[in-house]
């Protein structure tokens, strides 16, 4: 085709000949290259984006500024203050459930003579039960459920596993065996001993988990494997404890405690849950669109710019920290990290940076009402709480894999 076709053509109809002429005039390897230029399609998208396979923009279409992640809307930021409001009514009204009558008023009244404000002081004992056992009870239920809650959510995007929960790691095993050494051994005294035993055991099958994983590396099959077979270790080493030292009053107590059970709660722990559990949510919230990545697996993440072994060394971290002061306070209740985050993400959707503190919130509501439900239940009894969780968490569990499709 001569040089004045070409100018007198379109390029549309130059385009088709264009490359047969400089397939003979110039040298193979760059007329292959100019031929597969002239082949692509202008509009072909030069990135995708990873995270939201949904919304691609169809071919074709102008994609040279991608369409960024959805934000919080109106309907989410909605969620989140209702759900606010009933965490916060949750609270109230399960400070008043118990064996022992208390009032909207009699609540009232303990906060307001807290607070300094000009009420009428309640008898001194039915201020001691509102103040020093109702209440803090309460609260650590909320701060122990939304930890929880949060610590599921994390370990489950983590390790790629719908049934990851916060008790993969072997934690909850070496706290148990850490408050079975300080009983049996008569290490430490009172509940205070016990907490310092169980959070020390619990830290302990932690740093075991990493220095077998030293070698091998964090992918997600690992860290269950080995999460396994530390926790494994530590119940057999607890179960041998009891059994070559312990009698039966102290079998007793020792198994109650690691059910789960909220009475031991008092204020210098819900303290340390207080400033524990936000600390972590703020840690695991920041890592969000880290956990986006890990959750579509390890290339993904690090086609995304993501380190992902120290990422994941921090949330390991993150979770195994929230969940040893968990269990050293108030023993290993389980569900509440497993069921929560797949019964949020309807509601939620999947992104991290919502989910998160939905999730938190969640738990914590989930928790509160359990823990008045093993109170009032089989009164003057008390059940512990892990027990109802698993009572109300295994049907709502094959409920949420039904509707997954996978049961």
């Amino acid at each position: 085709m001569s040089a004045d076709a070409v100018g007198r053509a379109g390029p549309a109809d130059a385009a088709p000949d264009l490359a047969p002429d400089l397939t003979s005039d110039l040298a193979p390897d760059l007329a292959s290259d100019l031929t597969s230029d002239l082949a692509t399609d202008p509009t072909a998208e030069a990135g995708v984006d990873l995270l939201h396979p949904a919304a691609r923009a169809p071919r074709g279409a102008d994609t040279a500024v991608p369409a960024p992640p959805p934000r919080y809307g109106p309907a989410r930021a909605g969620l989140l203050t209702a759900m606010v409001l009933v965490l916060a009514a949750s609270v109230a009204a399960a400070t008043r459930v118990g064996t022992a009558d208390v009032g909207w008023t009699d609540l009232a009244r303990v906060l307001g003579a807290r607070l300094g404000l000009d009420t009428q002081p309640l008898p001194p004992l039915l201020d001691s039960l509102v103040w020093d056992l109702r209440l803090p009870r309460v609260l650590m239920a909320a701060l122990v459920g939304a930890a929880l809650a949060v610590c599921g959510t994390v370990l489950q995007a983590v390790t790629r596993n719908a049934l990851a929960d916060p008790y993969l790691l072997g934690v909850s095993s070496g706290a148990g065996a850490g408050a079975v050494t300080v009983v049996v051994l008569g290490v430490g005294a009172g509940t205070l001993g016990i907490t310092g035993g169980a959070l020390a055991g619990a830290l302990l099958a932690f740093a075991g988990l990493l220095l077998l994983l030293r070698r091998t590396g964090l992918d997600s099959v690992r860290i269950v494997l080995t999460g396994v077979v530390v926790g494994q270790l530590f119940t057999a080493l607890t179960s041998l404890a009891l059994m070559a030292s312990a009698d039966a009053d102290t079998t007793r107590a020792v198994t109650h405690w690691l059910l789960g059970s909220m009475a031991p709660a008092r204020w210098d722990a819900v303290v340390v849950c207080a400033v524990v559990t936000p600390l972590g949510l703020a840690a695991a919230w920041l890592c969000a669109n880290a956990l986006d990545g890990l959750a579509f697996g390890a290339d993904t993440a690090a086609s995304l710019g993501i380190g992902v072994r120290r990422t994941r060394m921090l949330l390991l971290v993150v979770t195994a920290v929230l969940t040893s002061v968990a269990v050293a306070t108030v023993g290993a209740i389980g569900f509440v990290g497993l069921i929560v985050p797949h019964g949020v993400r309807f509601l939620a959707g999947p992104l991290h940076r919502v989910l998160l503190p939905h999730a938190a919130l969640a738990g914590a509501v989930f928790l509160v009402w359990t823990d008045a439900l093993a109170r009032v239940a089989f009164a003057p009894r008390e059940v512990p709480v892990g027990v109802i969780t698993a009572l109300i968490g295994v049907p709502l569990f094959l409920l949420v894999l039904r509707r997954r499709g996978e049961l």
